[in-house]
């Protein structure tokens, strides 16, 4: 089985960051309250408690004015996506070009050649998931001005970096357990669906709607899997920088006063809210690489 057309790097980059500047423009408040329901410790039974946790002291504010509210940390969340989407999106192929290299024999032999392709990109994308960590302290950043504005007192991007150090990769271990299986569930669902519903022998001459169904399997996929570590991880890193708390201690009490149940928080709406945010930009950045590489040919 042939491997998939390979694109130039600046076709990747392109395309990938194109992909989360639209991506921070339209869903940010989205992930605004997710990140905060993911934050929240207590059982929501009713409009008015989950009004209160979603917008916090801005609960009583009217309507519109309640939704400016949705956009703190903007900088740093565009910083962080797009930098994110460049690195995953288009470091993917580079490491899945690795294996079809080194390792194509292998995969085929154990798993068969169809299932050894989808698998090839399964496990790029996981080895990408656990270098993301490198871009963690601009995710930490941007959660705790969603969730905990407090913690940083009036300092500024430059004083809380000379100020925190490395604690500000506080949770990389965490980070990097959530981020493996995730995107190997991201890379690998959208693999599966192309190669076994959708039939396709290339991935990168995927139409725009071929991208779409794919991403929705991969999307999906990953954020069922990924949701306990992401919610351990959005605890670690939301809290004050001087009250750090470990992620088993998290685990420990999460279990003890929420129980098992609370390690799905914010499941649903992220299936609603970041699902269709994640479908949008990786159906968004597989449309405009191969775009952007026949154009820069041209």
């Amino acid at each position: 089985m042939s491997n998939d057309k390979k694109q130039s790097a600046l076709a990747r980059i392109t395309g990938s960051a194109s992909a989360g500047i639209l991506e921070i423009c339209v869903f940010h408040p989205v992930d605004t309250i997710s990140k905060r329901l993911m934050s929240n410790h207590t059982k929501i039974g009713s409009g008015a408690q989950l009004n209160e946790v979603i917008f916090r002291e801005h609960a009583a504010k009217p309507f519109l004015k309640r939704v400016f509210t949705l956009f703190p940390g903007l900088g740093y969340a565009a910083s962080y996506k797009i930098l994110q989407r460049v690195y995953k999106y288009g470091g993917q192929p580079f490491a899945n070009e690795f294996l079809n290299k080194n390792f194509k024999g292998d995969f085929d032999n154990a798993f068969g050649a169809k299932t050894g392709k989808a698998l090839r990109s399964a496990a790029a994308g996981s080895l990408i998931g656990i270098g993301e960590i490198v871009l963690l302290p601009l995710d930490v950043l941007k959660i705790k001005r969603q969730t905990n504005p407090d913690a940083f007192r009036g300092r500024g991007f430059f004083k809380i970096i000379k100020d925190e150090g490395l604690g500000l990769y506080r949770g990389w271990g965490w980070t990097a357990a959530r981020n493996a299986p995730g995107s190997f569930a991201l890379f690998g669902g959208n693999a599966f669906a192309k190669e076994y519903i959708l039939g396709l022998t290339d991935y990168s001459q995927a139409t725009w709607s071929q991208n779409f169904i794919s991403s929705i399997f991969g999307a999906s996929a990953s954020l069922i899997v990924s949701a306990p570590l992401d919610v351990i991880k959005t605890r670690i890193q939301n809290r004050n920088f001087e009250t750090a708390e470990s992620g088993f201690t998290i685990v420990k009490n999460t279990l003890k006063n929420e129980g098992a149940t609370a390690f799905f928080k914010g499941l649903t709406p992220k299936l609603l809210t970041t699902g269709p945010k994640l479908v949008f930009s990786f159906a968004i950045a597989q449309s405009l690489i191969p775009m952007f590489d026949t154009l820069f040919k041209n």
